[in-house]
């Protein structure tokens, strides 16, 4: 006998289920210039990679004879896939069917996916459109009570977090426990105009009587409350795309400079980029006037492998840039001072970046490379109001407990306790300074006014005497002198920076892999 009835009913089922939310759903979808949810799985991994789990899941109907007659797929996909050959599992809500709301669909689906990830030590990558979260007003009165909320599987996001890389990507609103799911991971993407994340909608945050007055127009209501520009600039979310497309791409590019899971190393690339390149541009990268700023962004470029700067959160905490990039293809994270905003000082939320940023390096084993041009925490009411200096200081101990090897590079500035932030002074100090730098527990242009107003205020010339004491003083803070005390350890050319650290890549991976 053979089983080729149970077959074809199965490629039925399965046929079912590549219907989505049936065909007028699905054209709505793309008529709102989104993907459905199994394009977006092809075209976000390698192609034909996507094995799928649990396609058939459903709610089923049957006829009076008990035969099937039809079935609701679950709102949400998953299955093994590979990204770069490396495998990963590879999620995707489904809005075609209401919404993508989890009461509309199997709760050990997701649970499964999650669970997968961190059992079989693979990265997950979630693709979220939706609520996501549990049942509405009207699912209530079918059910007949109400209860106490309580997220299925969610000790596994956790243990994700702990464990595996995770990337989530918003393709459109998400509320509730979708909203939970984006933020829940190591690297997350909006798309302009086409997502929006809040813990609830306009209509509920109305309804509630919050005043939330937004356009009259339901998807300008949506932007307003919870778009890419309120939450790639509030650190929620990391990156804005302009398109799926690059979201794909960006998740893609973040996962190649990851291992595959805690406990693993990231993977070292073909590198065609000298390692002793000396850019000529970095001599006069840094003005002489200390008030004039420069790109620090041009610098990384001229400094690490030729196209693998990979900017992370370019937003938010804007005073310092954070990125993944590689040396002699070697993958590094990146902490670098950006003088064109605030000056380069530590505001809270540039602290709160570092602080999650360097964490990130740690846990997975990438070594900190730390261009320094920082004046301090900013100061000033409205600094701390916003608890700068517990911010400033979290960041601080992130990088003292960061168990990776750290190399700095002061370029410019390093003062007070900011200053002190920017490596362990308690550990080896793999550090290098260029003749550009200044340093000190405080700005000396700031005090001089009031360390000397004694003399200034006797002189015949004060501001004459107050050039005499600006040019002795220029002498006494020449970074020379801290290099005679092995204050600093090494004043370098400029032009030997890139050689600099890819020897310090080299070493940082030998003792790491030693300590495997």
């Amino acid at each position: 006998m053979s089983w080729q009835d149970e077959l074809d009913e199965l490629r039925r089922r399965e046929a079912l289920a590549e219907q989505m939310g049936g065909e007028e759903k699905v054209s709505r979808q793309h008529a709102r210039g989104k993907m459905d949810a199994r394009a977006r799985l092809a075209a976000l991994v390698d192609d034909g990679s996507f094995r799928e789990i649990g396609k058939i899941a459903g709610k089923a109907s049957y006829d009076e004879n008990g035969d099937l007659a039809g079935i609701l797929p679950a709102p949400f996909l998953f299955g093994k896939a590979l990204v770069e050959g490396r495998p990963v599992v590879a999620t995707a809500d489904d809005f075609t069917i209401r919404g993508g709301a989890a009461d509309a669909g199997i709760s050990r689906k997701m649970v499964q996916a999650e669970k997968m990830a961190h059992e079989l030590k693979l990265p997950i990558i979630r693709m979220i459109d939706g609520t996501g979260g549990g049942g509405s007003v009207k699912t209530l009165e079918q059910i007949g009570a109400t209860y106490i909320p309580a997220v299925p599987g969610w000790s596994d996001v956790v243990k994700n977090l702990d464990t595996v890389p995770v990337v989530a990507l918003a393709l459109g609103p998400t509320a509730g426990l979708g909203a939970a799911r984006a933020v829940a991971s190591h690297y997350s993407v909006m798309v302009k105009g086409l997502s929006q994340i809040f813990a609830a909608g306009p209509a509920v945050v109305d309804g509630l009587g919050d005043s939330y007055k937004g356009s009259t127009d339901h998807n300008q209501a949506k932007e307003d409350l919870g778009g890419s520009g309120i939450h790639t600039r509030n650190g929620v979310i990391d990156d804005e795309v302009v398109s799926e497309a690059e979201a794909f791409a960006r998740a893609r590019h973040f996962l190649s400079f990851m291992p595959e899971h805690v406990g693993q190393f990231a993977r070292r690339s073909n590198c065609t980029d000298p390692a002793h390149r000396r850019e000529e541009a970095l001599l006069s990268l840094v003005p002489r006037e200390d008030k004039q700023v420069y790109s620090m962004r041009r610098c990384m470029e001229m400094v690490f492998d030729q196209g693998t700067v990979f900017e992370i959160g370019r937003m938010w905490g804007r005073a310092c840039i954070t990125a993944l990039a590689r040396l002699d293809g070697w993958p590094v994270a990146v902490l670098a001072s950006d003088p064109s905003y605030l000056g380069g000082s530590w505001e809270a939320k540039t602290s709160e970046k570092v602080e999650r940023f360097v964490k990130l390096a740690d846990q997975f084993r990438l070594p900190i490379v730390h261009l320094v041009d920082n004046p301090g925490f900013m100061i000033g009411r409205e600094a701390e109001m916003a608890g700068t200096i517990r911010y400033g200081v979290q960041a601080m101990n992130a990088i003292y407990k960061a168990s990776v090897p750290l190399a700095s590079v002061v370029l410019r500035r390093a003062y007070g306790i900011a200053g002190s932030a920017m490596s362990n002074a308690e550990t080896y100090q793999y550090r290098f300074c260029w003749p550009s730098g200044d340093w000190g527990s405080l700005p000396i242009a700031g005090g001089l006014e009031v360390a000397y107003k004694s003399e200034l205020e006797t002189a015949e010339d004060p501001e004459a005497e107050l050039a005499t004491i600006r040019e002795r003083l220029d002498k006494v803070t020449s970074p020379f002198r801290s290099a005679e005390r092995f204050n600093v350890e090494d004043i370098i050319d400029p032009r030997d920076t890139r050689p600099l650290l890819c020897e310090f890549a080299d070493l940082a991976w030998r003792r790491l892999h030693a300590e495997a």
